[in-house]
Parts: structure tokens; C-alpha cells; sequence
């Protein structure tokens, strides 16, 4: 039996039919907002219920409650405030109570906002709670910043989907991939989140979640990163050349995650949990520095983020995974856990030396990562130097 969403059901809010094309005629005389492509992504995300339980942007009680004690009012664990900033001129237009029409910059109309709440917060409170840090160098707080002094809240209906040039393949909805999992016969199924490619080291922890499970939901993160990370077209290709090498392919599937990443580190560590819960997934592999940026956050911290919560609660086991590396004297991937060896017969690299190996053209060691998939990152590089 699959696991239930996150609150217990799956939130759809996405109108068809009938009832859409009345909304679509009703929107043209509403008053509207124009949305960023990331803002827009949110609602859709809340309307095909990847973010379960929500049914909308947050309202006040539920944004002070996420920021200040990581539950919602209904008492459910969520750790990232989802909210829609507006200017204060904005807000003043609009009345709660009242239906607002969300567009895209071009005016084209993709959701209706049953506005319930309109209010003024603290951004540097959120940063400080959220990310444990003021300082706008940190890519989430910058992003909080940048937002509307304004907040909307209120339930949406999504009336119109975003059309996208990539990945349509593996662009389904949590539905979509609770039917796959059922078809396959998973009942133990095991979430992995990246927003970087493939390497020796994922490659090591993916297949030991996949040694207690049924199958490997790989979800790689296709929405808006950080400028200097790989292109995420290369990112999702260096998935696709091995995939079928060094997976059965019975026991592997593969659905882009299409939220921003927040840099948020051990919030949104749970944050990512919960929503692969709602993809029906029964465990999520959390690393080391989980959606973690420079040196904010501890090495582990992620993972003792989910100890602030009952089991019961968040619903989804999180599988806790020490820095692997390749050990030339066990001749294998390990991590101290396994391997009694001193660091002088490891090879590991950090990110920030991978990149600089592929913008030189060059491939990180083999024992790290693959050859065909350092060729298609070292192309992925050359375009983003």
C-alpha cells in the first residue's frame, strides 16, 4: 500500500473542464498579479499537490508558525515558508475576501488567488530563523530580500499549466509517479534530491538505499540555482547516460523536483523530505551539508534536523549518509563507517575543485566520477564559464 501524502491526502487543485473555462472568462475582469516564473512554479507546485498539505500560499498564522516552530497550525511539521510578495502599492489594490487573477509577465493567466490574507513580515527574522543568517550573501536570505514587503495568502485554483522546452519526459506529478510506483510494485521506495550530477559518491549511497527498498526515485532539481552550479540540462543528462548502466532498470526511476532550490540546509532538508513523501516515497537519502551553501550550516546538521520531529510526524524515514569517498586501500567506495583506513588512501574532491577540473577541460579521477559523465559535464562547463 503506498504511503500517504504528507496530512493524509494529496492536494489537487488544479480545475478542468467546466469549471476552468468559467474561471479563465471570470479572470478577464479580476484584478491581477504578475508573477516570476519561480513564483509561478510555486503555485503549480501547490496546486498538483507536491506540497501537501498546502492548498495555497501561507496566510500570516501559518507563515509565523512555519518561521517561528516548523508546524503548521494544524499541527503538521513544515519547515519553508511558501509565500507570494507583493509591493505595498500592490497590495493596497486588493481586498481579502476578493478572487485575484495570477499571470505570467506577459499577462497570460495561470492561476486564480482566492485571497483570504494580506500582511507585512519581518525578512530579516525569517532569514535568521530559516537560514541562521542575515547576511544577504547567503543565495536563499538574498532571495527573501528580493521579495515584496507584502505577503498574499490565500487557497489557489490553477487554471493553466507552465509549458517547458525541457524534460517533459520527467515532468510528472506526484499522481503521475503514485501510479508508477504502484504498477512497478514498490512498496518500500527510497527518494534521492540533487542539484548537482552524478558521482561515485551518490552512486554509492543511492545503491545502498536501494538494498533496503524496492526501488530508487531519482529527483534531480530542475528549478532556479545558484549561477555558477552545472547547467541543468547537464545535470539531468549526466543522469541519463549511466542510469541504465549501473541501475536495473526495474528497480530505477527518474522525476525532476521542479521547486528553487533555498539553500535553506537543514529546514529544507525536511522540506525536500516531505515532498517526496508526497511522491510516495517511503525513504529519502539525506547526505552530508543536505541543500547546503558555503559554510552556514554543520556537516551533519541536515540530518539532526529531522530529531527535532516524532517519527509518527514526518512520516518518511530519512536514511543518514557520512561523506563517502573511494578508498584506494579497501578498493572501493566508503565512508568512516566502513573503512579503517587514514585519509591519506581516500580521494574524494569538493565540489568547488570538480568544477574547476571540468572548466579546464579536465576530468576529475575516474575513482570519482565516471568518464562519460565527466565528458558530459566538461561540456555542461564550457557553456557556463
Amino acid at each position: 500500500m503506498l504511503i500517504e501524502a504528507h496530512g493524509g491526502r494529496l492536494i489537487n487543485r488544479v480545475v478542468e473542464g467546466a469549471e476552468r473555462e468559467e474561471l479563465l472568462s471570470k479572470a478577464e475582469q479580476l484584478p491581477q498579479v504578475k508573477l516570476s516564473l519561480r513564483d509561478l512554479t510555486e503555485a503549480e507546485n501547490i496546486a498538483i499537490g507536491l506540497y501537501s498539505p498546502l492548498e495555497g500560499f501561507m496566510t500570516e498564522k501559518d507563515y509565523t508558525s512555519v518561521v517561528e516552530d516548523m508546524y503548521l497550525t494544524n499541527g503538521l511539521p513544515w519547515t519553508i515558508p511558501v509565500v507570494l510578495g507583493v509591493s505595498q502599492e500592490e497590495a493596497d489594490s486588493l481586498e481579502a475576501g476578493e478572487d485575484v487573477a495570477l499571470t505570467d509577465t506577459e499577462g497570460k493567466v495561470y492561476a486564480i488567488l482566492h485571497l483570504e490574507d494580506k500582511y507585512s513580515y519581518n525578512k530579516e527574522k525569517e532569514a535568521e530563523l530559516v537560514y541562521k543568517t542575515k547576511e544577504d550573501s547567503h543565495p536563499g536570505v538574498a532571495q527573501v530580500y528580493q521579495r515584496g514587503e507584502i505577503l498574499l495568502g490565500g487557497k489557489i485554483s490553477l487554471v493553466r499549466r507552465i509549458e517547458h522546452d525541457m524534460f517533459n519526459q520527467y515532468r510528472l506529478d506526484p499522481k503521475d509517479v503514485r501510479a508508477m510506483i504502484e504498477e512497478k510494485g514498490w512498496n518500500r521506495v527510497v527518494g534521492f534530491q540533487t542539484r548537482n550530477p552524478i558521482h561515485r559518491a551518490h552512486e554509492y549511497i543511492q545503491k545502498c538505499g536501494l538494498e533496503i527498498c524496492d526501488g530508487l526515485l531519482l529527483t534531480p532539481l530542475v528549478g532556479k540555482t545558484k549561477s555558477d552550479d552545472v547547467p541543468v540540462e547537464y545535470r539531468i543528462e549526466s543522469y541519463e547516460v549511466v542510469m541504465d548502466k549501473i541501475y536495473p532498470r526495474d528497480r530505477i526511476a527518474l522525476a525532476v523536483f521542479p521547486a528553487a532550490m533555498r539553500y535553506a540546509g537543514p529546514r529544507e532538508a525536511v522540506f525536500h523530505a516531505l515532498c517526496r513523501k508526497n511522491y510516495g516515497c517511503t525513504h529519502f537519502i539525506v547526505g552530508r551539508d543536505h541543500a547546503g551553501v558555503g559554510d552556514y550550516y554543520g556537516t551533519y546538521e541536515a540530518q539532526e534536523m529531522f530529531d527535532n520531529f516524532k517519527e509518527e510526524e514526518i512520516g518518511i524515514e530519512p536514511l543518514k549518509f557520512e561523506h563517502s569517498f573511494y578508498c584506494k586501500e579497501c578498493e572501493s567506495m566508503a565512508t568512516a563507517k566502513t573503512c579503517p583506513h587514514g585519509k591519506e588512501d581516500h580521494i574524494f574532491l569538493s565540489g568547488t575543485k570538480v568544477r574547476g577540473l571540468l572548466r579546464a577541460g579536465k576530468r576529475p579521477p575516474k575513482e570519482m566520477t565516471r568518464p562519460e559523465v565527466a565528458d558530459v559535464l566538461i561540456k555542461g562547463m564550457s557553456t557556463n564559464k
